[in-house]
């Protein structure tokens, strides 16, 4: 038996929704066949191209085999036969996009921020909630194969109690004068949505809850290290966001052990680490080091004993005493966290990672600016719709 969800997808001339969302995961769920369930029923899927720019949307859907596509949004969101609704466009354009599929009673997945406010990202979960759809917010980076290990291993038992976490994420965006930025001009404007902190805040939220717990406080310094930059049309223009943040979170366990994760999030370090992001937690038993694919371990027993001191070179080749992890053979995070919601929304059951976890995500970042701007820790309050 084989059924069939119609998906408008709109925002899929970006960056983001075209290559992560379309390319690397809707097109090989179609081509494969569809989504096997539990039941073993096939719940195939059909794109619908949603955006504003016709010209595109038309090169993209002859390009791909894709019948449909369409510049009218409220129509598409609100047509009988669309089943859920996928945006990827600009946060600023997403509050009053979702709002409207939810009206419709569309399920909606939908990328992060889920909206501007932390107002407008409750008001959403609260609508979802009423309508009784399901609702699902992108967590990609839970399901790649780094982090699928790091929560293995917690799941284990591997680290002991769990004491602490550290993040490092970042590279060098080039400022657009000798060499051309490689990403846009609106991410360093405030007035645009733009901002180290607006950006991945809702990211490391959703990491932090997937491995060790809710966060409880925050501590976060933001600085625009680089105040000029130049535009895509060879303009400067002043960087009024966020160009890095460092952050401090207090975690409780699902244990009740309170976890210290800190998260240094910059575009202008140059890395000197084997991926753009990697993440170490330390515990009691062990130890690991993650980025987005690999994994590396060191266990208690193999733990070595350094001796302090300056005056002589250190004898320990440190990065040779831990041991390789990774697990390449898993497929593309977006593509397995899309399958899984389409499971869910063919069993007519709750996505975990829902628009409510999308509002504690823009909570944190509300918070990181305000923690910045005041020069203080600050409760992380709960959510309650």
């Amino acid at each position: 038996m084989t059924r069939t969800l119609r998906i408008a997808m709109n925002g899929i001339t970006g960056r983001m929704g075209y290559r992560q969302h379309l390319v690397r995961s809707i097109l090989p769920i179609r081509d494969q066949g569809g989504v096997t369930l539990e039941d073993g029923t096939l719940v195939q899927v059909e794109p619908v191209l949603v955006g504003r720019n016709e010209a595109r949307l038309r090169e993209i859907a002859g390009e791909h085999g894709i019948e449909h596509f369409s510049t009218d949004t409220d129509g598409c969101m609100t047509a009988d036969d669309i089943d859920i609704y996928f945006d990827a466009q600009a946060t600023s354009r997403r509050f009053t996009a979702l709002s409207t599929a939810i009206g419709a009673g569309k399920h909606i997945f939908t990328e992060k921020p889920t909206a501007e406010t932390l107002e407008q990202a409750i008001e959403l979960a609260r609508l979802a909630k009423q309508a009784g759809i399901i609702d699902g917010v992108v967590h990609d980076k839970l399901y790649l194969p780094g982090l699928v290990k790091l929560r293995r291993l917690i799941d284990e038992g591997f680290f002991g109690r769990i004491l602490s976490m550290r993040g490092e994420f970042g590279y060098w965006v080039w400022e657009g004068t000798d060499v051309p930025a490689q990403r846009p001009s609106w991410n360093y404007r405030a007035e645009d949505g733009g901002g180290m902190t607006t950006d991945m805040y809702p990211h490391w939220n959703y990491v932090i809850e997937g491995l060790l717990g809710q966060v409880k406080t925050v501590y976060s310094q933001t600085v625009t290290h680089i105040p000029e930059r130049i535009d895509e049309n060879g303009a400067p223009y002043k960087a009024t966001a966020d160009d890095a943040a460092y952050g401090i979170f207090q975690v409780t366990s699902p244990e009740g052990d309170d976890v210290l994760v800190q998260i240094n999030s910059s575009w202008d370090v140059r890395v000197h680490r084997g991926e753009l992001v990697e993440f170490q937690i330390d515990g009691t038993l062990g130890s690991a080091v993650a980025g987005l694919r690999s994994c590396v371990t060191q266990a208690r027993k193999d733990t070595p004993t350094p001796t302090w001191n300056p005056d002589l070179p250190d004898p320990n080749d440190y990065m040779s005493q831990w041991v390789d992890g990774t697990d390449t053979d898993m497929e593309n995070g977006f593509k397995l966290q899309w399958e899984e919601f389409i499971r869910d929304v063919a069993a007519g059951r709750k996505h975990r990672y829902d628009l409510l976890s999308g509002a504690r995500g823009v909570q944190l970042a509300e918070l990181g600016l305000c923690s910045s701007k005041e020069g203080r820790r600050l409760a992380v309050p709960e959510i309650v719709l």
